[in-house]
């Protein structure tokens, strides 16, 4: 059976006036299942004694495939203000506060999260203080497919200027919602709920320095917070780097664009000095964030055998990897896991980056060669330049401290490895002359003490350094 199965073919046109809107489905039809999902969270459905253990915990076939119509269509707009008309919202409460049936609970999220696509709907489900405390509830709730829609819904809440600040306040002044995100992102194996848990802590992140400031100071005690059936539980004592990582890790081969999102998490942290100290003062003192990073640039994105085109699909990834990677380098350049003499690697990657964005940018000066029919590609291709030129300014950066730091046997290694050629060194020169002068002074005259022949070639490309002898 198919997980949301098509809205059948409706009758709605024989009978005058109970088509929805200018759709074809029946308004009767969805009175029909909102009446029957009001009998489901119904007194009369308890125990006498009022415990829950009366409800259902499994849907009947036909109310499974009825409501999953409910939830195909609702990503109408006319059907959506139907059931918001007729306070559909309210009976989904009622359905996420009393529900055992976790397949009924995400489809009613589901519906929920349809809804508020539309602004004026997500308005006012946005303003209904109770039923946004209900669903916040649901994130900690043990079944993924109903975190997943949950986590749906408040990124679509989180992505509508009107009403992000609503939810965001909401977010601070509920700590279990910092328990329950770090839970699913240290514990998971969903890879789509990670992704969007990921991006919904982007968002928020992106959208309240103070609540990431928390989140960041958050884990010094334990949290309690509640569990599935509602009893208080006593939660692990969660830091927020290391779930990140985890998630990050979990997702790694799988989701290209989720690795991103978790990269941009971390970018976000090094925003503010708090963040900086949550990575390198970790209790492996930030060395296992620099090495999945180290990882990702040295042996899987923009490699030798890739396309030089390969930097525009990985530009904003390279971004927030790098971006890290130069905060930690400039942070911790006491740490054994920064010191050079393992990081030669990591420096020939960076000039291949460089590289790569060098030969991208005689392609983009050849297209814009092409006809004005060319107009609207141009200014995408404006777009990327920006998002390269970001990316080339965090690449100089980091390569310009490390250089700094190169030894002469450092460089002996670099150059017997390959790292470290006329055609790296010149690439590298290229790009940080001159803003970066003093690093690449620094750099020729170590080199000059491991290749004099090679230092001397490179003062002969670039006259701007024969300034001392």
């Amino acid at each position: 059976m198919d997980r949301n199965p098509s809205p059948p073919s409706s009758e709605a046109e024989e009978e005058e006036g109970d088509a929805v809107g200018n759709t074809v489905y029946s308004k009767h039809w969805l009175f029909s299942i909102l009446t029957r999902l009001i009998e489901v969270i119904s007194p009369e459905k308890t125990e006498p004694t009022g415990s829950t253990e009366g409800f259902q915990t499994e849907l009947d076939e036909e109310m499974e495939n009825d409501i999953c119509r409910v939830w195909d269509m609702s990503m109408d707009e006319d059907v959506a203000l139907f059931l918001q008309e007729f306070n559909a919202p309210d009976i989904f409460m009622g359905v996420l506060a009393k529900s055992k049936c976790p397949r009924l609970t995400e489809i009613c999220v589901g519906i929920l999260g349809n809804m508020a696509c539309f602004q004026d709907i997500c308005m006012s489900i946005s303003k209904d203080e109770n039923l946004g405390q209900v669903l916040l509830q649901r994130l900690c709730d043990s079944d993924s497919p109903t975190l997943l829609e949950t986590s749906r819904l408040l990124l679509t809440c989180l992505s509508q200027p009107e009403v992000s600040s609503v939810w965001v306040e909401r977010i601070r002044e509920n700590p279990s919602v910092y328990d329950c995100v770090c839970f699913i992102m240290s514990s998971s194996t969903h890879v789509g709920l990670l992704v969007k848990v990921g991006e919904v802590v982007d968002k928020l992140f992106d959208l309240d320095e103070e609540l990431m400031l928390n989140w960041i100071k958050n884990g010094t005690c334990r949290s309690v917070g509640p569990s599935v059936d509602d009893s208080p539980e006593e939660l692990p004592d969660f830091k927020i780097v290391p779930c990140i990582l985890e998630a990050a890790k979990q997702i790694r081969s799988d989701n290209p664009e989720g690795l991103d999102v978790y990269m941009h998490i971390l970018q976000l942290l090094t925003t503010v000095d708090e963040g900086i100290q949550a990575i390198v003062q970790a209790p492996d003192g930030g060395k296992e964030t620099w090495s999945l990073l180290y990882d990702l640039v040295c042996h899987e994105l923009c490699q030798p055998d890739d396309p030089a085109i390969i930097v525009q699909e990985q530009k904003t990834l390279l971004a927030s990897v790098l971006s890290v990677l130069s905060a930690m380098f400039a942070s911790q350049t006491e740490q054994e896991y920064t010191k050079m003499k393992k990081n030669m690697p990591l420096i020939g990657s960076l000039i291949r980056i460089l590289q790569y964005m060098e030969s991208c940018g005689k392609s983009s000066v050849d297209n814009s060669k092409q006809s004005e029919q060319e107009e609207t590609r141009r200014a995408d291709t404006n777009e990327e330049d920006f998002h390269l030129k970001i990316l080339k300014d965090i690449c100089c950066e980091l390569l310009s401290n490390m250089l700094q730091e190169l030894t002469k046997e450092n460089t002996l290694e670099g150059l017997h490895q390959g790292h470290l050629n006329e055609q790296t060194c010149s690439c590298a020169f290229q790009n940080l002359l001159p803003l970066y002068f003093a690093s690449v002074e620094s750099f020729l005259e170590v080199l000059r003490e491991a290749d004099q022949t090679l230092a001397d070639n490179l003062e002969k490309r670039f006259p701007s350094l024969k300034v001392h002898t």
